[in-house]
């Protein structure tokens, strides 16, 4: 595999020389200061590619080129933003860029009720609690109608987790609920969310597929014909939150998207984390048999239990079996010809880390001990082959 992690930009706690250090060979990164829907321009991008390439690494993959959501949601001026993200990819092949990591989630990238969770042995993790959520959604956010998303068991539940929080608890709860997008320190307010939950009344998992494969059948095309591959990310979490859709959470999901553009350049950002918190997901088999279309990967794992919540467990730990998976990868690549892109995702915050601040997944140590036991795990399997 080509080994990186992800980059936030010169604003970044974690340095390209901190990352250099770690074994990587490359970053994944995106304009950021772009706003979405705008067009990148060839300038902005050989701007960012020097500044990496300066520090004697590769920028070859994008995460992410983000979506507007009037696309998603085919409101608005979403063709014009279609014709914008055309030009984007025009011109990120133009600079030599290989694959645009995207996701089609309304409104939110990710879910976590906490983002300094302690595990055993005294470092942080995200996670999610199912109770600490629903205690949001029904009884601070008081998203209307929420309470018919939940059994009678779920909500008491909700009622008992929030009368054991403090006010202090009650606030910080509802700040990492709304946090924005990665990599951002912005977290949408009351009136936002709920202005921006009332655009996606009208739409439906079915109908948000629709508008999916309408913006793959219009852009995929334009990719093939670049030389880029698309790669989507699944749902985090793969299930749906808040009222709205969720349609990339299963390996029929990702079967069907593929299908509705079929061509070599639409595939996906296989993340096992996100994939792995649903059981019925059969990660290993899912590369095997999707292998032709992953053109990045992110490696995680994360621990679940029968009540609904998860963190971030160690990335050999967990409930994904990232032996099979990792061994199922090196098959897949080996087969293809290829070597994929993948970054260890997400990392415990720990050591000196502890004492930093830094975005949340994202702190340096605990991401370089993930990178470090991925390359071993790769470098036994690829030398037991």
């Amino acid at each position: 595999m080509i080994h990186t992690m992800r980059w936030y930009g010169p604003k970044d706690p974690v340095s390209l020389s901190d990352i250099k250090q770690s074994g990587c060979t490359g970053v994944v990164t995106a304009l950021h200061h772009i706003p979405v829907g705008a067009i990148w321009e060839v300038d902005e991008i050989n701007k960012r590619k020097n500044e990496v390439e300066a520090a004697g690494l590769t920028w070859e993959v994008i995460e992410s080129l983000p979506v507007h959501e009037d696309i998603k949601k085919h409101s608005g001026n979403f063709e014009q933003y279609i014709e914008n993200y055309k030009q984007s990819l025009r011109n990120v092949a133009a600079c030599g860029l290989q694959v645009v990591t995207y996701n089609f989630m309304p409104i939110l990238d990710w879910m976590r009720t906490d983002i300094n969770y302690t595990v055993a042995d005294g470092s942080k993790a995200l996670r999610f609690e199912k109770a600490a959520f629903i205690a949001f959604d029904v009884l601070l956010l008081k998203r209307p109608g929420a309470e018919n998303d939940y059994t009678t068991e779920e909500l008491e539940s909700a009622k008992n987790c929030l009368e054991q929080l403090s006010e202090a608890d009650k606030e910080t709860l509802y700040r990492n609920t709304l946090l924005g997008l990665p990599g951002s320190e912005e977290r949408f307010t009351e009136e936002e969310i709920l202005n921006a939950l009332k655009t996606y009344e009208a739409i439906d998992a079915q109908k948000l597929k629709q508008h999916l494969f309408y913006f793959l059948q219009q852009v995929v095309p334009l990719a093939e014909e670049a030389g880029l591959k698309m790669a989507i990310h699944p749902d985090d979490p793969p299930f749906p939150i808040l009222g709205l859709p969720r349609i990339v959470s299963t390996e029929a999901d990702a079967l069907e998207l593929i299908n509705a553009a079929p061509s070599p350049a639409n595939g996906l950002c296989f993340c096992t984390g996100s994939y792995g918190v649903r059981s019925d997901n059969d990660l290993a088999g899912m590369v095997e048999r999707l292998g032709d279309h992953i053109h990045f990967l992110h490696l995680r794992s994360t621990k679940r239990d029968a009540a609904g919540n998860f963190f971030e467990a160690d990335h050999l730990d967990g409930d994904v079996d990232m032996y099979a998976v990792v061994k199922a990868i090196v098959a897949t690549m080996r087969r293809r010809g290829v070597s994929i892109h993948m970054r260890p995702d997400h990392g415990h915050q720990m050591l000196d880390d502890l004492k930093k601040t830094t975005y949340p997944g994202y702190s340096a140590i605990g991401r370089l001990r993930g990178l470090a036991e991925l390359r071993g795990l790769e470098l036994g399997i690829q030398r037991s082959l």
